[in-house]
This record gives C-alpha cells, sequence and structure tokens, in this order.
C-alpha cells in the first residue's frame, strides 16, 4: 500500500491514475435487459437489472416483466419475494424475507449451528409488491409485508405494514400521505393518458374523480 501511494506521489502518479480510473469504469454498475424469472424459467425481455444488484435464494424470487432494479439493492427471496409487473425499485433498497434481530440474543453462540428454518426468534415472512408501484431510493422493506399496485413508497420510507392499493407513503416508519388517484387526477387535466395507463380499474377511479371535479 505504501508503495503504492508514493507511486501515485511520484510523477508517474498520473499513469497510475488513468489506470485506476480504466478499472473502476469497467467494474462500474451497469444496467443488464432481461431476466430469466427461475420460478417460471419465462425470459422477461422487458425487466431490466443493475449488475450490481443482489438476489438471495433465487429461487424463490418471482418476477414480472417491465420491472427495473437500479444499482445496489438488495431482494432477499430466502421466504418468497413476488415483483409484479412494471415495478421500479431504486437505488439501494433492502427488501428483506427474514431476519435475525431476537434469534441471536435467545441462541447465542449456539446461533451458528442451529439450521435456518429450527433458530427461535427468527423473523420469516414473503413480501409481495403490486404492479406498477414504485419503491424509492434507500427504501427497507421488512418481512411479510404487501405492496398494493400503483403505490409510490418515498425515498428512504422503512415499510414494516401493508400497503392498500394506490397509497403514497413516506417516512419512518411509513405512513400513507396520499393517493396516487388524486396525484394521477392532476395529470389527467393535462393530457389524456387513458391509451397507455396501467391500470382500467384505477382509470376508471382516476376519470370518476376528474369528471366530478369538473361538474
Amino acid at each position: 500500500m505504501k508503495i503504492a501511494e508514493s507511486i501515485y506521489r511520484s510523477p508517474l502518479g498520473w499513469i497510475m491514475s488513468i489506470f485506476a480510473r480504466f478499472i473502476a469504469k469497467i467494474h462500474q454498475p451497469f444496467m443488464v435487459y432481461g431476466y430469466r424469472d427461475p420460478k417460471t424459467d419465462v425470459f422477461r425481455k422487458w425487466t431490466r437489472m443493475s449488475s450490481s444488484a443482489i438476489i438471495m435464494n433465487k429461487k424463490n424470487l418471482m418476477i414480472e416483466d417491465h420491472v427495473w432494479v437500479w444499482h445496489y439493492s438488495i431482494l432477499d427471496a430466502t421466504e418468497g419475494l413476488i415483483i409484479e409487473e412494471g415495478v421500479q425499485i431504486g437505488a439501494w433498497v433492502g427488501i428483506f424475507t427474514h431476519g435475525s434481530e431476537s434469534a441471536i440474543r435467545l441462541l447465542g453462540r449456539h446461533f451458528v449451528h442451529v439450521p435456518n428454518e429450527e433458530r427461535i426468534g427468527y423473523t420469516r415472512g414473503s413480501i409481495r409488491i403490486g404492479a406498477y408501484t414504485f419503491i424509492g431510493a434507500g427504501s427497507t422493506i421488512l418481512p411479510s409485508v404487501n405492496i398494493g399496485k400503483g403505490c409510490i413508497i418515498g425515498a428512504g420510507t422503512l415499510i414494516a405494514d401493508d400497503v392498500p392499493d394506490y397509497s403514497i407513503v413516506t417516512g419512518i416508519p411509513g405512513k400513507i400521505k396520499g393517493s396516487t388517484i388524486d396525484l394521477d387526477v392532476k395529470f389527467i387535466k393535462k393530457i389524456d393518458c387513458s391509451l397507455n395507463y396501467y391500470d382500467s380499474i384505477a382509470l376508471n377511479e382516476v376519470l370518476d374523480k376528474y369528471n366530478k371535479i369538473n361538474t
């Protein structure tokens, strides 16, 4: 380390700097287009996932098409993880279906000798994320959570409880702050999105609210 540092400080330092930047460049995360769903063995050609995303227990992950998973996110599918169509997951998101927060105290040094499925106090629970829900960067989703469709989970939010369809949730812990139906009404006022809107039932709710506002 001292030798490398001394070279950096020498007249040859610029060469090492260029070389280091080149190595860093080729190791930067990038988006991988297409993903084979291990549950169904179907290739999701419109799904895009960062090369830096970590998947735990891939065999228990079911992921639909048009999903986006950005850099440095963790998808823990140990107890089952379903990501429905069109979900977007920001960077540094942690989605966890298991945890040892109580088991480590109850089992102490014996913890490592007990099979995963037999550990007392171990948290286990599958997660489902509904279609076209957005998970903001830095958010954390804890075990046994069901997030509905068409939701917005704000950046840095902690999700420990179920989230109804069309919810806008922010904070630690996450609290419902509004509805994406109300938000989408504002966009519908400006431009007709009906041909591309993700969900016909949700669209009817949007249009009903829009019509009530304009009558």
